[in-house]
């Protein structure tokens, strides 16, 4: 048990430290060679936290209130939560404690919060769709147990955020009995002089009940299975005027997260953090810790369903170009052309989804100059009515200059059963 001066002098220890340190990083300036007692993970994470956000970020940001009641009624850990309720709640009564339950993208589903705790949860937004991600609200120990997979503490100035310089929190990952997969976080917090060794064990000790009552949730009547954390169908239209349908349903997505999911689509075998960044971004100066927040949105939007390391989808996948090279292996012409919307996302920036989109339309074209169906040429043609060479070509009957007939051999993505 520390003493309340053994308390204050780490919290001091670690408040300078934090002096010297974050706004040079947010800086880019050279940080202090002491460290003073700083943890490896901790100035690591202090560092990604600086790609995205700035330390005086004064709470979390919130999730949709709907998406959020519907992805805590679907999650597995709902039941679970139900079950343990009584021992949640007299833990953050007896400790003077907030206990909250997360996703696997660290957004919270479910709180309940002791007397002491109530209003310096609320005023952080520390309640249910508050979004505890890294690169939405810095170092935290909810994101770092889903990081390093172990249960984590994060003790006062170690948050980069100063807003929860005053508190401690202690968390640990609830894993699915079944496959070992993250279901999210069990997160015991309080004010930093309540801090006890005992903390990160009793959060390790109620994460592996939590695991142990997990059980899948039925969806709720009326309610999509799009935020199921159970499969589904992904519908991509990404030529043309792109779309997205989860299970039927249209997915409201920023562009953005339209060239996401046609990367990962492209890639089903996955593309690690790096990977997905250069093939979005290029040269652009963008920082990992954005595109890691767009992933944790992403993410949300499908119910769960997007996996990490590498990332890929979680679902099965339709997707209008693959259909398209499909339709170009098996030589029916015509019903790639039928296929075809037009442009591959026109107007990505994606340099991958360029050149792929370039592929696609050399592809159909040089199709279409070996084998020219009346009709899918018109139909081309209303498609990309620039393309008046292509007339010229057909009457001459050959592939375009320079390119070979293609073998129509890219990545495709996995096929709905």
């Amino acid at each position: 048990m520390f003493t309340r001066a053994q308390l204050h002098r780490r919290r001091s220890v670690l408040a300078q430290a934090w002096d010297r340190n974050v706004p040079a990083i947010c800086d880019r300036r050279p940080v202090s060679p002491d460290r003073a007692g700083v943890r490896t993970e901790i100035m690591a994470s202090w560092a990604r936290s600086a790609a995205s956000i700035m330390p005086e970020v004064s709470q979390a940001p919130l999730a949709d209130a709907d998406e959020t009641r519907l992805a805590w009624q679907t999650s597995p850990l709902h039941a679970a939560v139900r079950q343990l309720e009584a021992q949640l709640r007299g833990a953050a009564d007896d400790g003077e404690l907030v206990v909250a339950v997360t996703d696997s993208t660290t957004r919270i589903l479910w709180t309940f919060s002791g007397s002491v705790m109530r209003r310096k949860a609320e005023d952080v937004n520390f309640i249910p769709g508050g979004r505890w991600d890294e690169a939405s609200v810095g170092t935290n120990a909810l994101d770092l147990a889903l990081r390093l997979d172990h249960p984590a503490t994060v003790y006062s100035a170690e948050h980069f955020s100063s807003c929860v310089h005053g508190w401690v929190c202690w968390a640990a990952p609830v894993h699915d009995p079944g496959t070992g997969r993250q279901l999210g976080v069990l997160d015991l917090s309080t004010t930093w002089d309540r801090s006890h060794p005992i903390g990160l064990a009793t959060a390790g000790a109620l994460a592996r009940l939590l695991a142990r009552e997990a059980r899948p949730a039925a969806v709720p009547a009326g309610a999509h299975d799009a935020f199921s954390s159970f499969g589904g169908l992904l519908d991509l239209k990404l030529l043309g005027q792109p779309s997205a349908q989860l299970n039927g349903t249209r997915l409201r997505l920023t562009r953005r997260q339209i060239e996401i999911l046609a990367l990962l689509a492209l890639n089903p075998d996955g593309l690690d953090l790096g990977e997905l960044h250069a093939r979005l971004y290029g040269d652009r100066p963008v920082g990992l810790g954005t595109l890691k927040a767009e992933m944790s949105q992403l993410r949300a939007v499908l119910g769960g369903r997007l996996e990490s390391r590498p990332y890929r989808i979680g679902l099965d996948v339709r997707c209008d170009v693959t259909d398209v090279l499909h339709r170009l292996r098996a030589g029916d012409v015509a019903g790639a052309v039928e296929c075809y919307g037009g442009e591959l996302l026109p107007g990505s920036e994606s340099p991958a989804l360029t050149e792929f989109g370039h592929f696609v339309t050399v592809a159909l074209r040089n199709a279409l100059l070996s084998d020219p169906h009346p009709a899918a040429v018109q139909r081309y043609l209303e498609l990309t009515p620039h393309d008046l060479d292509l007339l010229g070509g057909i009457r001459r009957r050959r592939p375009t200059v320079g390119q070979p007939l293609p073998s129509y051999d890219q990545p495709s993505v996995r096929r709905a059963r």
